[in-house]
Protein backbone atom coordinates (compact mmCIF):
# COMPACT_ATOMS: atom_id res chain seq x y z
CA UNK A 1 0.00 0.00 0.00
CA UNK A 2 1.39 3.40 -0.97
CA UNK A 3 2.22 5.67 1.97
CA UNK A 4 2.44 9.43 1.41
CA UNK A 5 5.44 10.55 3.48
CA UNK A 6 5.24 14.22 2.58
CA UNK A 7 5.22 16.74 5.41
CA UNK A 8 1.73 18.04 6.08
CA UNK A 9 1.71 21.73 6.96
CA UNK A 10 -0.81 22.97 9.48
CA UNK A 11 -3.27 25.63 8.45
CA UNK A 12 -4.85 28.28 10.66
CA UNK A 13 -8.34 27.40 11.84
CA UNK A 14 -11.18 29.82 12.49
CA UNK A 15 -11.99 28.01 15.71
CA UNK A 16 -9.14 25.62 16.58
CA UNK A 17 -10.87 24.41 19.77
CA UNK A 18 -13.44 22.67 17.57
CA UNK A 19 -10.63 20.48 16.25
CA UNK A 20 -9.92 19.17 19.77
CA UNK A 21 -13.38 18.56 21.26
CA UNK A 22 -12.02 16.84 24.37
CA UNK A 23 -10.36 20.05 25.54
CA UNK A 24 -12.24 22.39 27.89
CA UNK A 25 -12.06 25.77 26.08
CA UNK A 26 -12.13 27.88 29.24
CA UNK A 27 -9.10 26.02 30.58
CA UNK A 28 -6.94 26.16 27.46
CA UNK A 29 -4.19 28.79 27.44
CA UNK A 30 -2.63 30.02 24.20
CA UNK A 31 1.03 30.86 25.01
CA UNK A 32 2.39 34.17 23.75
CA UNK A 33 5.67 36.00 24.17
CA UNK A 34 3.86 38.81 25.96
CA UNK A 35 2.77 36.44 28.72
CA UNK A 36 6.43 35.68 29.42
CA UNK A 37 7.27 39.28 30.24
CA UNK A 38 8.19 39.86 33.86
CA UNK A 39 5.32 42.00 35.20
CA UNK A 40 7.11 42.74 38.46
CA UNK A 41 10.34 43.85 36.77
CA UNK A 42 12.44 42.07 39.40
CA UNK A 43 15.31 44.17 40.69
CA UNK A 44 16.59 42.19 43.67
CA UNK A 45 19.50 39.79 43.38
CA UNK A 46 18.70 36.16 42.45
CA UNK A 47 18.00 34.20 45.63
CA UNK A 48 19.71 30.81 45.81
CA UNK A 49 19.39 28.16 48.53
CA UNK A 50 22.28 25.69 48.85
CA UNK A 51 21.79 22.21 50.34
CA UNK A 52 24.51 19.63 50.99
CA UNK A 53 24.41 16.05 52.20
CA UNK A 54 26.99 15.20 54.84
CA UNK A 55 27.45 15.76 58.60
CA UNK A 56 31.14 14.84 58.66
CA UNK A 57 33.49 17.46 60.18
CA UNK A 58 35.55 17.37 56.96
CA UNK A 59 32.55 17.17 54.65
CA UNK A 60 33.61 17.61 51.03
CA UNK A 61 30.03 18.30 49.99
CA UNK A 62 30.02 21.20 52.46
CA UNK A 63 33.35 22.45 51.11
CA UNK A 64 31.93 22.34 47.59
CA UNK A 65 28.78 24.09 48.85
CA UNK A 66 30.88 26.90 50.32
CA UNK A 67 32.81 27.20 47.04
CA UNK A 68 29.50 27.39 45.16
CA UNK A 69 28.30 30.05 47.58
CA UNK A 70 31.37 32.21 46.94
CA UNK A 71 30.94 31.90 43.20
CA UNK A 72 27.22 32.67 43.30
CA UNK A 73 27.76 35.79 45.36
CA UNK A 74 30.50 36.90 42.96
CA UNK A 75 28.00 36.37 40.13
CA UNK A 76 25.53 38.69 41.83
CA UNK A 77 23.28 36.26 43.70
CA UNK A 78 22.10 36.34 47.29
CA UNK A 79 22.58 32.98 48.99
CA UNK A 80 21.59 30.95 52.02
CA UNK A 81 23.48 27.80 53.00
CA UNK A 82 21.33 25.39 55.03
CA UNK A 83 23.11 23.41 57.75
CA UNK A 84 21.52 19.92 57.99
CA UNK A 85 22.83 19.35 61.53
CA UNK A 86 19.96 19.01 64.04
CA UNK A 87 17.36 18.48 61.30
CA UNK A 88 15.35 15.52 62.67
CA UNK A 89 14.44 12.52 60.56
CA UNK A 90 11.23 12.94 58.62
CA UNK A 91 8.06 12.46 60.71
CA UNK A 92 9.99 12.00 63.96
CA UNK A 93 8.84 15.48 65.05
CA UNK A 94 6.01 17.80 63.98
CA UNK A 95 6.59 20.12 61.01
CA UNK A 96 6.55 23.00 63.50
CA UNK A 97 10.07 22.01 64.63
CA UNK A 98 12.34 25.10 64.33
CA UNK A 99 14.85 23.39 62.02
CA UNK A 100 12.09 22.17 59.69
CA UNK A 101 10.59 25.65 59.58
CA UNK A 102 14.02 27.14 58.86
CA UNK A 103 14.41 24.85 55.85
CA UNK A 104 10.91 25.46 54.51
CA UNK A 105 11.16 29.23 54.90
CA UNK A 106 14.52 29.21 53.11
CA UNK A 107 12.97 27.33 50.20
CA UNK A 108 10.03 29.75 50.05
CA UNK A 109 12.52 32.64 50.01
CA UNK A 110 14.56 31.11 47.22
CA UNK A 111 14.25 31.40 43.46
CA UNK A 112 16.77 28.65 42.78
CA UNK A 113 18.53 25.76 44.56
CA UNK A 114 21.94 24.10 44.49
CA UNK A 115 21.89 20.45 45.59
CA UNK A 116 25.18 18.74 46.48
CA UNK A 117 25.50 15.22 47.83
CA UNK A 118 28.29 12.70 48.29
CA UNK A 119 27.79 9.33 46.66
CA UNK A 120 27.04 6.57 49.14
CA UNK A 121 26.17 3.02 48.05
CA UNK A 122 25.70 4.30 44.53
CA UNK A 123 23.24 7.08 45.32
CA UNK A 124 22.65 10.22 47.36
CA UNK A 125 22.93 10.19 51.14
CA UNK A 126 20.13 9.88 53.70
CA UNK A 127 21.23 13.24 55.12
CA UNK A 128 20.49 14.92 51.82
CA UNK A 129 17.28 13.04 51.05
CA UNK A 130 15.92 13.87 54.50
CA UNK A 131 16.11 17.58 53.67
CA UNK A 132 14.11 17.15 50.48
CA UNK A 133 11.58 14.90 52.21
CA UNK A 134 10.83 17.69 54.67
CA UNK A 135 9.90 20.00 51.76
CA UNK A 136 6.26 19.36 50.81
CA UNK A 137 5.13 19.48 47.19
CA UNK A 138 2.49 21.89 48.38
CA UNK A 139 1.33 23.43 51.62
CA UNK A 140 -2.10 24.95 51.17
CA UNK A 141 -1.80 27.00 47.98
CA UNK A 142 1.98 27.42 48.40
CA UNK A 143 4.53 25.17 46.67
CA UNK A 144 7.99 25.56 48.20
CA UNK A 145 9.94 24.15 45.23
CA UNK A 146 7.75 24.38 42.11
CA UNK A 147 9.13 26.60 39.36
CA UNK A 148 12.48 27.16 41.04
CA UNK A 149 15.68 26.54 39.16
CA UNK A 150 18.02 23.76 40.28
CA UNK A 151 21.71 22.93 39.82
CA UNK A 152 22.94 19.47 40.85
CA UNK A 153 26.47 18.44 41.87
CA UNK A 154 28.13 15.51 43.59
CA UNK A 155 31.43 14.63 45.24
CA UNK A 156 33.02 11.21 44.81
CA UNK A 157 35.50 9.46 47.08
CA UNK A 158 36.97 7.56 44.13
CA UNK A 159 36.65 7.70 40.37
CA UNK A 160 34.10 9.96 38.73
CA UNK A 161 30.49 8.80 38.83
CA UNK A 162 27.20 10.38 37.77
CA UNK A 163 24.88 8.24 39.90
CA UNK A 164 24.07 11.04 42.33
CA UNK A 165 23.51 13.84 39.82
CA UNK A 166 21.23 11.52 37.84
CA UNK A 167 19.26 10.69 41.00
CA UNK A 168 19.09 14.38 41.93
CA UNK A 169 17.67 15.21 38.51
CA UNK A 170 14.87 12.69 39.03
CA UNK A 171 14.23 14.15 42.47
CA UNK A 172 14.22 17.70 41.10
CA UNK A 173 11.68 16.74 38.44
CA UNK A 174 9.48 15.17 41.11
CA UNK A 175 9.70 18.40 43.13
CA UNK A 176 8.57 20.28 39.97
CA UNK A 177 11.80 22.22 39.60
CA UNK A 178 13.56 23.41 36.45
CA UNK A 179 16.94 21.64 36.47
CA UNK A 180 19.60 23.35 34.37
CA UNK A 181 21.44 21.30 31.71
CA UNK A 182 24.93 21.58 33.21
CA UNK A 183 26.10 19.59 36.24
CA UNK A 184 29.27 18.76 38.15
CA UNK A 185 30.76 15.55 39.52
CA UNK A 186 34.03 15.96 41.43
CA UNK A 187 36.11 12.75 41.48
CA UNK A 188 38.53 11.97 44.34
CA UNK A 189 37.24 15.01 46.17
CA UNK A 190 39.75 14.50 48.98
CA UNK A 191 42.53 15.72 46.70
CA UNK A 192 40.61 18.65 45.15
CA UNK A 193 40.60 20.92 48.22
CA UNK A 194 43.49 22.59 50.02
CA UNK A 195 44.13 22.79 53.77
CA UNK A 196 41.97 25.91 53.97
CA UNK A 197 39.01 24.08 52.44
CA UNK A 198 39.25 25.95 49.13
CA UNK A 199 38.88 24.11 45.86
CA UNK A 200 42.09 23.85 43.88
CA UNK A 201 42.32 25.02 40.25
CA UNK A 202 41.37 22.16 37.93
CA UNK A 203 38.96 21.13 35.21
CA UNK A 204 36.59 20.12 38.01
CA UNK A 205 36.71 23.64 39.43
CA UNK A 206 36.08 25.14 35.99
CA UNK A 207 32.99 22.96 35.63
CA UNK A 208 31.68 24.17 39.00
CA UNK A 209 32.09 27.76 37.76
CA UNK A 210 30.20 26.81 34.58
CA UNK A 211 27.33 25.34 36.60
CA UNK A 212 26.98 28.33 38.93
CA UNK A 213 27.12 30.77 36.04
CA UNK A 214 24.42 28.84 34.18
CA UNK A 215 22.24 28.63 37.29
CA UNK A 216 22.25 32.41 37.73
CA UNK A 217 21.34 32.91 34.07
CA UNK A 218 18.44 30.44 34.21
CA UNK A 219 17.22 31.92 37.50
CA UNK A 220 17.13 35.38 35.97
CA UNK A 221 15.16 33.96 33.03
CA UNK A 222 12.68 32.09 35.23
CA UNK A 223 11.87 34.48 38.03
CA UNK A 224 8.71 36.48 37.61
CA UNK A 225 7.67 33.94 34.98
CA UNK A 226 7.77 30.64 36.83
CA UNK A 227 4.10 30.76 37.91
CA UNK A 228 3.06 31.06 34.27
CA UNK A 229 5.56 28.50 33.01
CA UNK A 230 4.41 25.80 35.42
CA UNK A 231 0.70 26.61 35.04
CA UNK A 232 -1.08 23.43 33.86
CA UNK A 233 -4.11 22.82 31.67
CA UNK A 234 -5.21 19.91 33.89
CA UNK A 235 -5.28 22.15 36.97
CA UNK A 236 -7.11 24.93 35.13
CA UNK A 237 -9.60 22.35 33.87
CA UNK A 238 -10.20 21.20 37.44
CA UNK A 239 -10.81 24.80 38.51
CA UNK A 240 -13.28 25.37 35.65
CA UNK A 241 -15.17 22.18 36.52
CA UNK A 242 -15.20 23.05 40.23
CA UNK A 243 -16.58 26.50 39.45
CA UNK A 244 -19.28 24.95 37.26
CA UNK A 245 -20.26 22.54 40.03
CA UNK A 246 -20.36 25.38 42.57
CA UNK A 247 -22.53 27.46 40.25
CA UNK A 248 -24.89 24.53 39.68
CA UNK A 249 -25.11 23.90 43.41
CA UNK A 250 -25.94 27.57 43.93
CA UNK A 251 -28.79 27.37 41.42
CA UNK A 252 -30.20 24.28 43.11
CA UNK A 253 -29.95 25.90 46.54
CA UNK A 254 -31.76 29.01 45.25
CA UNK A 255 -34.57 26.89 43.81
CA UNK A 256 -34.94 24.96 47.08
CA UNK A 257 -35.04 28.17 49.09
CA UNK A 258 -37.71 29.58 46.79
CA UNK A 259 -39.79 26.41 47.14
CA UNK A 260 -39.51 26.50 50.93
CA UNK A 261 -40.65 30.10 51.11
CA UNK A 262 -43.53 29.57 48.65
Amino acid sequence: MFHDSRIVESKPQDNPVQQIPNVVPGALDIPTAAKLNDPAAQRHRPRILILYGSLRPQSFSRKLALEAQRLLEQLGAETRLFDPHELPMLDSVPATHPKVQELRQASLWSEGHVWISPERHGTLTAVFKNQIDWLPLEEGSVRPTQGRTLAVMQVCGGSQSFNVVNALRVLGRWMRMVTIPNQSSVAKAWQEFDDEGRMKPSAYYDRVVDVMEELVKFTLLMRGRSDYLVDRYSERKGAVEAAALAAAAGVVETILNQEESA
